[in-house]
């Protein structure tokens, strides 16, 4: 794997932001497929909430191919080592069958493990550290997960389970630094699609309430009907948060709204500043209008695509 050399487009941004449809347009233009870089697209019947948009993927009457959506169950902990591994085999799918490869999503932390070849070591679980940690708020835990320099996403912190997690990962990797396994050259040129701050929260909590509309809460109470227990919904967080905490009578409708509409809001920030640390840390990130009309966008990339000799 050391060998192989693989040249993609990457389009990220934040939540809401409509990345799907630009990189669906754009693969259409190019001949290309996408991968999902999407922390929680993996899992099945986890559709609304989760914002798949699998409409999005269809450009004049044709389904983009796309993959990393829809492939394992609810209520398994998918995880970065998985998703490198899984993008890696998608990525030389692509390439064999001759097609341009775009990484299209916003987990940050999914995107840099694909750019910068973090490495690829699946970690156990470690009890001892987990009760150390168990006594602590969230907030004391994204602290300490912040003074690791390894790689971790605190942009994906919504519960006190996935903090530990993260930890865990992060503790790993500073005690075992030559643990590492071959990873292929990538070409990417990055692109990102901004709106300013007013008007993503206008289209965070309007596509909110067209989620609502469209059966977001019926989609957790069937997962629960299924036997998905509130603990495992509660892990996803965000959407799957809220909403069985108000299936489960801790909050009411009103409340429910509200505080996920908050948590979307606050989401969305700490996926733009993991952006801006990227950029920081040396990622070049091409930003997009997202104002601009969908072939102005296309035109754009294609352009920065040109100019910078992606290969």
């Amino acid at each position: 794997m050391a060998t192989k050399e693989y040249s993609m487009i990457t389009l990220l941004g934040a939540t809401a932001g409509g990345k799907t449809g630009v990189a669906a347009a754009l693969a259409d233009r190019i001949d290309a497929e996408i991968i999902s870089a999407d922390s929680r697209q993996v899992y099945r019947q986890m559709t609304i909430g989760t914002g798949k948009d699998i409409d999005d993927y269809r450009v004049g009457g044709k389904l983009i191919p796309y993959h990393l959506i829809d492939i394992v169950e609810p209520g398994y902990k998918y995880s970065v080592y998985e998703f490198q591994r899984d993008c890696l085999q998608a990525m030389e799918d692509i390439s064999q069958r001759g097609k341009k490869i775009i990484l299209c999503g916003g987990s940050g932390m999914y995107i840099e493990a694909i750019l910068k070849g973090y490495k690829l070591v699946p970690v156990a679980a470690d009890p001892e550290l987990r009760a150390e940690l168990e006594s602590k708020s969230l907030e004391e835990l994204v602290l300490i997960l912040a003074s690791y320099k390894s790689m971790h996403n605190v942009s994906d912190m919504d519960t006190k389970k996935r903090a530990m997690r993260a930890i865990e990962i992060a503790r790993y990797y500073r005690d075992h630094p030559k643990e590492n396994d071959h990873f292929p050259t990538i070409h990417s040129m990055t692109i990102g699609i901004k709106f300013d701050r007013e008007s993503r929260r206008r289209r965070i909590t309007q596509r909110l309430e067209e989620r609502m509309k469209s059966g977001m809460v019926e989609e957790v109470e069937s997962l629960l009907r299924r036997g998905l227990t509130p603990e495992q919904l509660l892990y996803y967080g965000l959407e799957y948060k809220y909403i069985t905490q108000y299936l489960t009578s801790q909050i009411d409708y009103q409340q429910m709204f509200a505080s996920l509409n908050t948590a979307i809001h606050q989401f969305a920030k700490r996926q733009m500043t993991w952006f801006r640390k990227m950029e920081k840390e040396g990622t070049k990130i091409h930003w997009i209008d997202g104002y601009l009309s969908l072939e102005e966008k296309l035109e754009r990339i294609i352009s920065i695509c040109e100019r910078e000799k992606l290969h």
